[in-house]
């Protein structure tokens, strides 16, 4: 007990990457995880068929790409692009697509050819500064002043006004399906915020998945962290901060938990304000063993790593918007992944494998796998008879499989400006008494990019 100068609760990447950050600055670190695994959200697993790897929550990672302390450590992970970071099919064979390029996207958008560029080139070209100002809290005085202006001005809006600005239907859903990442309704506020930076992030960075699976996100920050000397504790069930080493704590869970880990320390301010923390939509979940390739009807989803399954910007936000009404949509938006296509480790010779969800309301015990399914052969025919097995996990199941995802939740929380109001950079993290909470539900919130875990430990060291 009295071996280590730190502790991180939480095995996912923000306690990772805390734990790393902790090592590197010298301190003697235990990392503790009540799974008997590292990952988090992060894991990749055998759920179908044996030889085909499904990653069990995260699967495509552009945050991660673009991590400051990513790169700042050398993480060493294999990132497989695709030739198109993202892709939006329409009816009757068309389809949207996302190029690397901001020029080739725009002049695919026909009309909306100058909009896209007057939004998307600003972020681009300066896009270094816009990754620091939104995978971080808030600070008194910004660094990037101009970078911060902008991103609030025009990421502040609500995505159904931003969405007005384009003319075509291929430009109305490309800007919908990177929006519905918010998992918010598009009259929310900041959710043009969500569109625009992982856009952009899309051309400078690409939407990469991980070699292997996700979880090689997690093992290469596993070993920094104990080539630095660190120690992972698994399968142990933290009940209070009275029972780890003394010195500061750093909890990579969700509020509720961090208020009844750490009561006897946390401050009565802090307190309330676990206490008004809400979770966000669920998730429903499908991995599927396929026979061959998703016969796209569109010539561009199948060089897509991500496909955004929802039709019409309309369609889109109709579905979003009837999820946080509590209602389960007929026709729901779909993000798919078909990893299988890019990364030949995932599947047997000639087999594939697919990746798919919809949000559904928090909680909710509704089988959605024939509406996911549903809508993947509308704009797939011949998806169904190609599915060798599937997977399927809604919001309770993944609440038992991880209990950070309260309710199916997977974004941290309710989205909202709530999470980032708190201005400071220690604000957000510090909730007295030497605890920190550094999980997704502090800024810069959902993607495995470890960026909450590294703003807390600075927090706490400078």
């Amino acid at each position: 007990m009295t071996d280590f100068d730190a502790t991180v609760v939480g095995a996912g990447p923000n306690g990772l990457a805390a734990a790393v950050e902790l090592a590197r600055s010298g301190r003697k670190t235990l990392l503790v995880e009540a799974a008997d695994n590292i990952g988090g959200g992060t894991r990749t697993e055998e759920l179908t068929l044996p030889g085909f790897r499904h990653d069990v929550c995260s699967a495509i990672h552009p945050a991660g790409a673009a991590s400051p302390f990513f790169e700042e450590i050398g993480l060493e992970v294999d990132w497989v692009q695709s030739p198109f970071p993202f892709s939006h099919p329409l009816d009757d064979g068309r389809a949207a697509a996302q190029r690397r390029s901001v020029e080739d996207t725009a002049a695919s958008l026909g009309e909306d050819e100058k909009t896209y560029l007057s939004l998307m080139s600003p972020f681009v070209n300066r896009i270094e500064e816009f990754v620091d100002v939104v995978l971080g809290p808030v600070p008194l005085i910004p660094d990037h002043i101009s970078a911060f202006a902008r991103i609030g001005l025009l990421g502040g809006m609500p995505a159904a006004l931003l969405a007005k600005r384009f003319s075509t239907e291929e430009g109305k859903a490309l800007f919908s399906g990177v929006a519905a990442h918010a998992i918010a309704p598009f009259r929310g506020l900041a959710t043009s915020a969500v569109g625009l930076m992982l856009g952009a992030i899309g051309h400078s960075h690409g939407w990469p998945m991980a070699h292997g699976g996700s979880a090689a996100i997690t093992n290469a920050l596993a070993e920094r962290f104990q080539t630095l000397g660190g120690k992972i504790e698994l399968g142990r069930t933290v009940e209070t901060v009275n029972d780890l080493p003394r010195g500061p704590v750093f909890l990579d869970v969700m509020p509720p938990a961090a208020h009844r880990i750490a009561r006897s320390r946390i401050s009565g301010s802090k307190a309330r304000r676990l206490s008004r923390w809400r979770p966000g939509p669920g998730i429903f979940k499908i991995d599927w063993a396929l026979d061959g390739p998703i016969p796209w009807a569109d010539p561009l989803s199948a060089r897509a790593a991500t496909v955004h399954i929802g039709g019409r910007y309309a369609e889109v936000a109709a579905g979003e918007r009837a999820v946080m009404r509590g209602d389960h949509p007929r026709r729901p938006f779909v993000l798919l992944a078909q990893q299988s296509l890019f990364d030949e480790s995932r599947a047997p010779d000639g087999k594939h494998t697919a990746w798919g969800y919809c949000h559904v309301p928090n909680g909710s015990d509704v089988d959605m796998t024939e509406a996911i399914e549903n809508q993947i052969e509308r704009f797939a025919p011949g998806f169904k008879e190609i599915i060798l097995a599937r997977s399927v996990r809604g919001p309770v199941g993944y609440q038992e499989y991880n209990p950070n995802n309260i309710g199916g939740d997977i974004g941290g929380g309710q989205f909202g400006l709530r999470k980032v109001l708190q201005i400071g950079k220690k604000a957000p993290y510090s909730l007295g008494g030497d605890v920190y909470l550094c999980s997704s539900a502090t800024p810069p919130g959902a993607g495995v990019h470890g960026m909450c875990g590294y703003h807390a430990v600075r927090a706490a060291l400078d």
